[in-house]
């Protein structure tokens, strides 16, 4: 059977997210605070404050951990709320990399990793990194192609790497490192490492200038020249790290596709808002086809993306993968909202060209979502190449 109505406890916690997202964080979004490098720390140390004073902080942590312990279906429904503001995840601490970092420490983590990085992290105490994207012709797409190397020195592994695009780098507590082990008795492979912040032979070379600015800290060059790491602060096994990724990579996509509704919803308001008061040719320009068609087919975009996001969490629920249906997910709605936001921006007109409504920035920031965490033709690369797998020859049909 499926169902497709919200729990009693469902319709609170969204309820609960709603008011608080539009009653105390939308007055920060003209905060000075919120950079074009993302919003500072001070800025996310006051809205943390704000969600713990209401009971919302890390909500997608289990609850030991001072969290709610929401299922992914739970995520979807309170992460797109939180998602009405840009700086709305942010303050409920629901934001990349960190909430995707949390859910892979509490699946991989030792109990006493997860004493040392995960309950700080948790707490909002400190904020973390997750580093494997490489400069070419380094891992990006293909994580295959990794060149961060640690090797054994009789004692401990010593990291040597360069990283790029390294999300909330910038005053990052912690990082969880990719690196590929290339000696000693624990094995070899590509494999994680937690490594604090302050650890010598870590430094941040430059923080990157980019079209996105939603993220604490922005993006960052990272160099680990020797970085000294106990086999106890291996996550994981040694050799594992990819797989172990994919338990984060997969909830990651759809956590960013639940946020991003949140915003594409608004933006998506706002210009049905403004095509009911702007008139044009005697009539509120939204009586025209040309508008009236335009808000129509986000309204289908929206609805489609919601349903994918749903039955991917869905899925994750019942203790499967999801790695394909997750993928497919984030192809189709990273695509969808950016035509939602790209169609709200053409609805109003010069208006949508200014920062006079968050449609402009939402705009940016949709566009960088369909390059992270998978660009999308390397999603449809897997998903075609899945089915090529899976039905190839077996169709019964001759071909030429």
């Amino acid at each position: 059977m499926i169902d497709f109505s919200l729990s009693p406890r469902q319709l609170e916690l969204q309820q609960s997210v709603r008011r608080f997202v539009r009653e105390q964080v939308l007055p920060y979004e003209r905060d000075s605070r919120w950079t074009s490098h993302g919003p500072t720390d001070e800025l996310r140390v006051e809205l943390n404050a704000r969600a713990r004073a209401a009971g919302l902080l890390a909500p997608q942590a289990e609850p030991r951990f001072g969290g709610l312990g929401l299922t992914h279906l739970d995520r979807a429904i309170v992460f797109e709320e939180a998602g009405w503001s840009m700086l709305g995840p942010i303050a409920l601490h629901c934001a990349a990399p960190d909430e995707g970092n949390m859910h892979l420490l509490q699946a991989i983590a030792s109990a006493q990793q997860q004493d040392e990085f995960l309950a700080p992290l948790a707490r909002a105490e400190t904020r973390s990194a997750f580093a494997m994207t490489e400069p070419m012709p380094g891992a990006g797409s293909d994580p295959g192609q990794l060149r961060t190397v640690a090797r054994w020195d009789g004692k401990r592994f010593l990291i040597e790497g360069r990283k790029w695009l390294i999300t909330g780098a910038h005053g990052a507590g912690f990082f969880i490192v990719m690196a590929r082990v290339v000696d000693g008795p624990h094995g070899v492979g590509p494999t994680m490492f937690l490594a604090p912040a302050d650890s010598p032979g870590i430094s941040i070379e430059r923080i990157i200038d980019s079209l996105d600015a939603s993220f604490t800290g922005g993006h960052a060059v990272v160099r680990f020249d020797g970085v000294a790491v106990t086999a106890g602060r291996v996550l994981g096994a040694v050799g594992e790290g990819l797989k172990h990724a994919q338990v984060r990579l997969a909830p990651a996509r759809l956590t960013h596709c639940m946020r991003w509704l949140g915003a594409a919803t608004r933006a998506h308001h706002i210009a049905c808002d403004h095509a009911a008061r702007r008139t044009a040719f005697g009539r509120p320009i939204g009586e025209h086809e040309g508008v009236s068609f335009m808000l129509a087919d986000n309204e289908v975009d929206l609805h489609l993306a919601r349903l994918a996001t749903w039955q991917a969490a869905w899925l994750l629920d019942q203790g499967q993968r999801g790695t394909t249906e997750s993928s497919m997910t984030k192809l189709f709605v990273s695509e969808a909202l950016f035509r939602v936001v790209d169609r709200g921006l053409q609805v109003l007109g010069g208006l949508g060209l200014t920062t006079d409504t968050l449609v402009e920035r939402t705009f940016r920031e949709l566009r960088a979502f369909r390059i992270y965490d998978g660009p999308s033709e390397v999603h449809r690369w897997s998903v075609g190449r899945k089915a090529v797998e899976r039905t190839g020859g077996t169709s019964g049909e001759k071909s030429a």
